[in-house]
């Protein structure tokens, strides 16, 4: 019989794996910093700065000794890498052997597109390549811009569309940013030899992505399992798990809509749920591409918290705004907040504020939220809090 695992444990659960069910205290060193990656699996990097771009807040709310540049500097030091998962992301140098198929996917995935075509000639591209092996680190402004246009995606010019290419195939790789401008390098100046020199078999990477994506969820579906990494098509993960069948738990999840959803976990996974600890109440306001935010169907399953972020939706039709941070209290989410920091003028405001339907506004929560406030305005330099007019 299937395991029967409750709303409150499986989210308590999912919490603890995920790094958010302590508080985020202790120090920020290059090892600390990695072991929460490494837990996490992967950081997703986003170029919008709204207070913070995502990479640095997702870090900083498990670890608030974190100051922006940090995660910079672990891609400098060789200890992790950019790469694509569902999105571009920072991962332990320790899982580039185990990646080599991701390279493979997308590079055709990219030779079956438009994409392939906006590239210059293949004389133009080995050009390209010739002067990063030469020069060194590149970033796609050392590179005149072609007069051509395109209409593929953002009109960018064609040398861009090269270097994402050999990127997403790991002939290049991000060597550093400045201002968070990519500087490709080839892999082998940047990835390190004994790294490059593990050559795994495409059956046991697939066997431990999938591995180690189960022991990150926790529990999860086929899909759950098939989006994390994002690195495997679902019928590879269908067959992996049929494969190993006997060394799988199956386990029942109780919704937040107390129905039922038929999952998989790792063998472990009563002891896990027993050492799983009560998240802390503290009050959190979470970053849109936080790892618990993400996969947006298992957080409604999960916390009955239907979110989505609305960057690319017409201002006039947003039911929130253009970026909201949902509020994580204990292994609850009460609310969402909208707002933004202005550097130069040392301000954080606060814009809206909307707790979910059933959840008071309580002076022990506004409390906590004004304190969350503070410790995120600390974070960014930014001293002084401003609450806009609106309810509280």
């Amino acid at each position: 019989m299937a395991l029967e695992i409750s709303n409150r444990d499986a989210r308590r659960l999912w919490l603890e794996r995920q790094g958010l069910a302590a508080a985020p205290t202790g120090p920020a060193t290059h090892t600390d910093l990695m072991d929460v990656i490494s837990r996490l699996g992967f950081v997703q990097l986003d170029t919008i700065r709204v207070i913070a771009r995502a990479h640095d807040h997702i870090l900083w709310s498990r670890r608030q000794g974190y100051r922006e540049g940090m995660l910079d500097a672990l891609v400098k030091d060789r200890l992790a890498f950019e790469h694509f998962t569902h999105d571009a992301s920072v991962l332990p140098m320790a899982i580039y052997p185990y990646w080599r198929r991701q390279f493979d996917r997308m590079r055709k995935r990219i030779e079956g597109s438009n994409w392939r075509k906006a590239m210059p000639s293949e004389k133009e591209c080995d050009a390209i390549l010739k002067r990063i092996a030469e020069e060194g680190p590149l970033s796609t402004k050392d590179f005149e811009a072609s007069k051509k246009k395109t209409d593929h995606a953002w009109g960018r010019p064609p040398h861009k569309y090269a270097l994402d290419y050999y990127w997403h195939a790991g002939v290049l790789a991000t060597c550093h940013r400045r201002k968070f401008i990519k500087h490709y390098a080839l892999r082998e100046n940047v990835i390190p030899h004994e790294v490059l020199a593990k050559n795994i078999s495409d059956a046991k990477q697939l066997n431990w992505l999938c591995e180690n994506a189960l022991a990150r969820l926790g529990f999860g579906t086929e899909g759950d399992i098939q989006r994390f990494w994002d690195a495997a098509d679902l019928d590879e993960v269908k067959a992996w798990a049929k494969r190993r069948r006997k060394t799988l738990i199956d386990v029942e999840i109780t919704c937040a809509d107390k129905s039922v959803v038929k999952a998989l976990a790792p063998a472990a996974i009563k002891d896990q749920l027993a050492a799983a600890p009560v998240p802390t109440s503290r009050l959190r306001i979470l970053n849109p591409f936080d790892p618990v935010v993400r996969d947006r169907n298992r957080l409604a399953r999960l916390f009955g918290f239907d979110y989505r972020i609305e960057i690319f939706v017409p201002a006039a039709k947003r039911q929130y705004g253009y970026y909201v941070y949902p509020l994580l209290e204990g292994d609850r989410f009460v609310g969402r907040i909208e707002a933004k920091a202005d550097r130069k003028a040392g301000v954080l405001s606060v814009e809206n504020l909307w707790w979910e339907r059933g959840v008071k506004a309580t002076p022990a929560r506004r409390k906590k939220l004004e304190t969350e406030l503070e410790r995120m305005g600390r974070f960014v330099d930014v001293r002084d809090v401003q609450w806009n007019p609106m309810r509280k």
